[in-house]
């Protein structure tokens, strides 16, 4: 028996999210008296994913054949279901992710196993096995008893704070049988946003709307962000209008985020655009009208001119670095 975590790749180093799957994964492990192993798929240097063993992993099985150096649903399905056969799992722990929810419903499916996603926190193993969810964009909670021998669990990006320590992990080859018929799709081609930081990872996020008045003002946003490390984003109208390219777009039919720092500015905050960024850990609304609904959700407000706020805040950051 173990717990056998599904990681992500992104140019060859595994994804925040994930690691913070790895994390909560060994913990579960620790939990039920056994160990924990990361399956990675696709390019990457053996270092660095030894690095999960900071995380609390035991072993990493690597599975690095050509084929799967691009990302396939039907694929990585496959593989992970054989991985998870091979080391005996019974807990698959994933990052909730586009990539992950339509891998984990497919490997449910493979070995008729109980699956939950948006997952809070580790399991209370007093009565059974049941875990907490984040549910109705996360105004709510509820508790999720999984019955099934096999589980399946998806982690919600910020709910789990990692402890990094210096240990690391053992690399395995893990060579898995591939079947022609998973790779009857075939990738064409992939736009990936420009920006070094990717959206749905980024700890930091700097985001603006109409408020903004167009496309030739978003330079005082990109000046806060790269001050503070952060990526960008804009809401579906500035998206809808091309003032921005639409990876950027965040909200209920957008990108959805978790950040630690979300900071709205000239956003007034419907309801679509809130369902995709109320995981925040903390929100900075800045807008001029003190009415905006957005600042019913922020931690913080500055009610005032985006022109004038954000180029003093860029200043600010700059100073206290």
């Amino acid at each position: 028996m173990s717990v056998l975590i599904f990681t992500e790749l992104d140019n060859g180093a595994i994804k925040k999210s994930s690691l913070e799957a790895v994390f909560y994964g060994s913990e579960l492990a620790k939990l039920q008296g056994t160990s924990a192993t990361v399956l990675a798929i696709g390019e990457a240097s053996e270092s660095e994913l030894a690095k999960a063993g900071n995380f609390g992993a035991t072993k990493v099985l690597h599975a690095s054949d050509a084929r799967l150096a691009v990302s396939n649903i039907q694929a990585y399905a496959s593989v992970l279901t054989e991985a998870v056969n091979t080391d005996g799992a019974d807990i698959v722990v994933l990052a909730k992710s586009s990539l992950g929810d339509a891998v984990a419903a497919r490997v449910a499916g493979k070995l008729k196993a109980s699956i939950v996603s948006n997952v809070t926190a580790l399991p209370n193993l007093t009565n059974g096995f049941v875990v907490t969810r984040s549910i109705y964009t996360g105004k709510a909670f509820a508790s999720v008893s999984l019955k099934s021998d096999k589980k399946i669990i998806a982690i919600k990006k910020n709910a789990v704070s990692p402890v990094e320590t210096n240990d690391s992990a053992t690399v395995e080859v893990f060579a898995p049988a591939l079947n022609d018929a998973d790779f009857g799709v075939k990738l064409i081609e992939t736009h990936k946003a420009s920006s070094t930081i990717s959206l749905p990872e980024a700890d930091l996020v700097v985001s603006a709307g109409r408020g903004l008045k167009g496309p030739e003002n978003w330079g005082i946003v990109e000046d806060l962000a790269n001050a503070l490390g952060a990526a960008t984003a804009c809401s579906k109208p500035v998206s809808d209008l091309d003032w921005r390219p639409h990876h950027e777009h965040v909200g209920q039919t957008g990108i959805k985020v978790s950040p630690n720092l979300y900071i709205a500015a000239g956003i007034s905050g419907a309801i679509q655009h809130l369902a995709g960024v109320n995981s925040s850990k903390v929100i900075v609304v800045i807008n001029k009208d003190p009415e905006a609904p957005f600042f019913k959700a922020a931690d913080y407000g500055i009610v005032g001119d985006v022109f004038d706020i954000l180029p003093r805040l860029t200043k600010a950051v700059l100073a206290a670095k």
